[in-house]
Parts: C-alpha cells; structure tokens; sequence
C-alpha cells in the first residue's frame, strides 16, 4: 500500500525531480518506509512513490520499479494472490529477484499485457510505463478500494493517489459547482451519470474497473475489464450447496488478505460482518497468535456495540484495543479529517474510524482486514427490502404476501414501505420524469437554498430517483455508483493518513460474483438480510450477533456541539461564492455547508 504519482509530457521543461519530489512529499502519509522518484532518459517521463512496506521489506522491492530493461512501474495496493500467479509466471521462464507482488505485475503484464487484469485478486492502482512502445497502461481495482487521479493539459498527463499532489505543483484547485449543486440539492456525493467526476472542475478519477492507455497525451482504450454478468442468476442451487461454496470462498478470500510480512490485525464493530471476519481469522491464524482487534466505542450511549464486541472476545483468542471517542475529540479532529478526505464525507462516524486506524497505528499493527463491502453485495440495509418486495409485487404476489407475513412474524409489525410501491412496481419511468427537475412538478425543498443565478445554471440537470424492481439492480448501484464508492474512499484517506492498510474480505471479486448469482431469496429471506452470511456463520458465531435483527452500523452519537463555531463561516464563504442565498435557513444542512466551504480553503 503505497501512494503514486507521475508527469508525462511532451515538453520537457515541464517535469523535474523537484516537482515529483513536492508530488510525493505531499502523500508521504501514505508511504512513511521510503520514497522513489524517476525521469527517463528523453526527460519526458516521471513515476514517483512513496512506500508503505507490507510484503517483501527489502529495498530491492523499492518503486519504481523497473523490469527487462523495459518497463517501470508505481503501484498502489496489494494483490491477493502474487504467490499463484508467480508459480505460473516461473513456469513460463520468468525469473524474478524480488519477492514482492510488484514483480510480479510487470511480469504478468509483459505475459499478457492489459488482458491480465481478469487474473488479479487485490485491490490496486498503478501505471506501467512502456519504454518500447512508449506508453502508460494505467489500471484501477474493480470496486474502487485504491485512487487514481488524474489532469490533463495540452502537454502534459499528471496523476496521484490523492489530489493534494496534483494541487502541489500548481494544478488549479477550482470546485466544479455541479457536483456542489447535486450535493446541496440532492445529497449525492457522486455523479451517477459520470463517475470520472470529482468535486473538482477537470480533476478526474479512474473509475472501478476500468484501464486505459496513454499514449502521445492522449486517452486511448479506455475500457471497463470487468463487470457482474446481471442476467446469470443459478434458481436451482440448494441452500447446502449455496452455504459451501460461499464459505469456502469467504474463507479464501480471508486466507489470501492475511499474507503480509508485516502485522496484522481487525476492526471489529461488533456486528455480523466484523465479527464473521475475526471469527475466521482466529480459526485460520497459527495457534500461537493473538488477534489485535480495533473498536470504537461510545460511553454512554444507547447503540454503544460493547457487549457484543465483549461476546466475540470471548469466544475468540483476541487483544482489543479500544477508543472512546467524545465530543470534544470528534470536534478536534474535524479539519484533519477534513484535509484528508478532500472530498465531501457523510458523517462523524468517518472521524470515528479515523480514530480506530490511530489506535492501529499507537498500537503498531499496519494492516487491518474490516468487513465494508457486505451490506451492499449482501443486501444488508432495510431499505432493500423495498427492491425484492417490488419485484415479488410484479412477478410473484403469493410469495409477496408470504415475505410480508416473515417480515410481520419477525419484527412484530409490517415492512413500512409507503404508499409508494405501486408507482415504484409498475410505472418507474413515470416517477423518474416526475422526480426529474426539467418536469417542475416536484423540486426539493433544498432548492429554496440556492442563490437564484446559481440555481439557475444548474436546476435542470435530470436527476432521477434511481429506483429499480430488481434487488440484484439495486445491490449493484449501492456497491458501484451509491454508498460503498464513498466508504471506500473514508477507509482509504483514513488508513492512509496513518500509513495503515485496509484489505476487505468482502470484496473478493469471486465472492462478489457468486453472491450476485444467487437467488434474491438466499439474500433476503423471510424477513432476514444477509441471509448466506448468516446461515454460514450459524455454527461460529454467538447467536445473539448472527441472528440479530436490529441494524446499527458503524453509528456514533449525533453530537449537536460538533463544529458549531464552524457553521456562520461556512454559510459566509459559500454566500460570498454566490452559492447560497445570505438568508438561507436549513440547520439540517449545516454538516454539508462546512463540507462545501472546504472545498474553497
């Protein structure tokens, strides 16, 4: 895990050591165990890095990296499974002087060029400059786990994990008010409808899954390698056979995110998905070892998780190491968190976690496995229930009413899904137009917010409810286009700040693929969400988490004095910005005005 950064340029004048040195002095956060910067030798091309060691210490495995006389690489990340796909690499005759997974990307490239991405088990971002061919293969992970910025002129290609690097060398750091428009009126962190966007004007970001080729400053090739296949769905499999295959698949893929020659511990939260993985790893790890575990906790409060962290200590071989987080401590570490995430973040339960990757560090564990990725793939959220309710309505209303009566027998009343379920069934495309804002028929009442000539500008950008009657539909918009794209990027700035490295269980990318092939049924099942996951840890994890039905989440208190003394000089900058009106009044928007007024600082 590691940060990147580097220049490619048709002029020369434009790239230096220097200037690759302010690039990687500005992520030294996220690579604290060595630096690297490199220009070949027509001076047109620069790779720079900072390292965070985790497999294979040794200096020979220092980036860039370079392979055959050839090719050079910066690589963020780690992938999963280096040790067999260097077993079939030596049997092709390729030798190797390191033992780090980086040797083996350039060898598995120069094997099979860009079609190698299908065989990568990891999460990753990285750019393998040509020498030969005189070109930049840059390349994400398929969910989004690691950054890959970029900004592009007339003459030169810059990129970096994190834009602070870009911003370093004078790249302009101007807000792209579109994206303050669907944030202010709709809550959305991302674009939907082009998720290269950021928060910035002509900073873009590489997508999930996707890959492309520089060449001459242009973009060519730019293609998504990997998507779920929505129309394969497996209706004959039974539970048995369903409940093996995803252990054995969930169990490999923790076995795989253990390889580290470093230290390694987990967060624990005290729900099912935390405590599926520390379980797991107990049972997996030699004998002789003691998980650490890190966990936030909230004196005092209601949905404080302790004694259900308590109940899996017990039964596990576990150090925990806890954080008690305050008012004063959230309100304290605002602005850092602020710095580090660059971008919007929904809640204080990201400064939360910031604080557990602290304690990770005070407590010198570098890697933590964490259990982010299975409320959406798994249907973990109530609201999914809308989905797989909506579907049942137009397809099969026996097993609707059926459904209803679990859910009703579960939970002592009836799933509260509005007066709405009929226009959401069976006319989706009429809501979407009404919801759109060229209808003017409904605007939110977030409108009444904005500076007229601002809202102007930006009032009849179509924005749809995205609502759809499939459930595996809506599982794919939640981990690719919806929340998890933003938990990845919480869990990657707050790791990295501290030079920690977050590796996620649940994003195996064959775990992904055969739970999106399972019937809605082993997803949702009378009245349960996560129905496999449950069923797969029913016989190792106390009964009270695995079969418990409330959700909470990673929730902290909603402390009402957080950055009080913040919100008139937030509402100031975005009314000097001609952003919102001087009399607006929405105290429920006062989080997304400091949020909006430090894209300005």
């Amino acid at each position: 895990m590691c940060g990147i950064a580097g220049i490619i340029t048709l002029n020369s004048n434009n790239l230096s050591l220097d200037k690759l040195k302010l690039m990687t002095d500005t992520i030294a956060h996220r690579g604290p165990d060595g630096e690297g910067q490199w220009i070949d030798e027509t001076g047109t091309v620069g790779l720079a890095h900072r390292r965070l060691s985790i497999i294979d210490l040794h200096s020979s495995a220092d980036q860039p990296m370079h392979f055959l006389d050839r090719y050079s690489i910066v690589f963020n990340g780690e992938i999963y499974n280096y040790l067999e796909l260097k077993e079939v690499l030596l049997q092709r005759g390729y030798s190797f002087r390191t033992k780090s997974d980086t040797e083996i990307l350039l060898a598995l490239y120069d094997y099979k060029k860009d079609t190698f991405l299908t065989d990568l088990d990891g999460m990753f971002a990285f750019a393998i400059w040509d020498k030969v061919e005189k070109t930049l293969f840059c390349a994400r992970d398929r969910f989004g786990e690691k950054p890959f910025f970029y900004y592009q002129d007339n003459e030169s290609f810059y990129f970096a994990s994190e834009m602070k690097a870009l911003w370093s060398i004078g790249i302009p750091k101007k807000p792209n008010e579109k994206q303050i428009f669907l944030y202010l009126g709709y809550g959305a962190q991302n674009d939907v409808q082009n998720q290269s966007h950021t928060f910035y004007s002509n900073i873009y970001q590489l997508e999930p899954s996707h890959c492309f080729i520089l060449e001459k400053n242009k973009i060519h090739h730019k293609r998504k390698y990997w998507d779920i296949d929505l129309n394969y769905r497996n209706e004959n499999i039974s539970l048995e056979e369903a409940r093996s295959t995803f252990s054995e698949l969930f169990s490999l893929s923790i076995k795989r995110r253990l390889r580290s020659d470093v230290s390694v511990g987990s967060s624990l939260s005290g729900g099912l998905d935390s405590s599926s993985i520390v379980t797991l790893i107990d049972k997996i790890k030699p004998e002789s070892q003691i998980q650490k575990t890190f966990s936030a906790r909230f004196e005092g409060f209601i949905r404080d998780e302790g004694k259900y962290m308590e109940m899996v200590i017990a039964r596990n071989k576990v150090e925990p190491h806890y954080v008690f987080l305050t008012p004063e401590l959230l309100n304290q570490r605002l602005d850092q968190v602020a710095y580090h995430q660059e971008e919007p973040f929904g809640s204080t339960s990201v400064i939360a976690q910031w604080e557990v990757m602290k304690l990770a560090k005070d407590n010198n564990v570098t890697v933590l496995l964490d259990g982010q990725g299975a409320d959406e793939i798994l249907a973990g959220y109530g609201h999914f229930f809308y989905n797989y309710y909506s579907s049942l309505m137009l397809h099969d209303k026996k097993e609707l009413d059926n459904q209803k009566q679990h859910y009703f027998n579960l939970y002592g009343q009836k799933y509260d899904y509005g007066r709405n379920l009929m226009l959401h069934s069976y006319f989706p495309k009429l809501r979407k137009n009404i919801r759109t804002t060229k209808n003017k028929l409904i605007q939110p009442d977030y409108f009444k917010q904005f500076n007229s000539e601002f809202l102007s500008s930006y009032k009849d950008i179509p924005y749809g409810s995205g609502f759809v009657t499939d459930l595996n539909k809506a599982l794919y918009s939640n981990t690719f286009n919806g929340g998890l794209q933003n938990l990845l990027r919480y869990a990657d700035r707050n790791s990295m700040a501290h030079g920690r490295e977050v590796r996620l269980p649940f994003l195996s990318h064959k775990l992904v693929e055969f739970v999106f092939s399972l019937p809605d049924n082993m997803k949702l099942h009378n009245g349960w969400t996560k129905f496999i996951l449950r069923d797969s840890m029913n016989s190792v994890l106390p009964h009270e988490i695995c079969w418990r039905k409330e959700k909470v989440g990673f929730e902290p208190p909603k402390y009402k004095s957080i950055m009080l003394d913040l919100v008139d000089e937030s509402k100031s900058i975005l009314t000097k910005k001609g952003i919102i009106k001087k009399t607006a009044d929405l105290k429920d928007l006062d989080w997304e005005y400091y949020q909006i007024s430090n894209l300005y600082k």
